[in-house]
């Protein structure tokens, strides 16, 4: 696709020329390093071809730790290596 080409590597556009490589359901997603939220990361996710949904749960995947649920509008530093899982909100509970 050539619209893909040199998207998010262009250089002196502000403080987003810095890119963290991160995956959700083992799938990769490129965003710009700092700060996004949880609906912020499953959008980019959607963006990039991960499928999910807006409205599914985000959890942040630890690796000798309980997961942690990412919800809507909670805020979380993006680095790279990060994984995430994405799953359809089942409220049978």
């Amino acid at each position: 696709m050539e619209q893909a080409v040199g998207v998010g590597q262009a250089k002196g556009h502000g403080h987003g020329n810095a890119l963290a490589h991160i995956t959700v359901n083992e799938k990769p997603v490129t965003m710009p390093k700092g700060m996004a939220t949880g609906l912020e990361i499953k959008q980019a996710a959607i963006a990039q071809g991960v499928e999910i949904q807006p409205n599914f749960v985000l959890e942040l995947d630890k690796k000798n730790e309980k997961n942690k649920i990412i919800g809507d509008e909670d805020k979380i530093e993006l680095h790279d290596g990060m994984a995430f899982t994405a799953i359809r909100n089942d409220d049978n509970s």
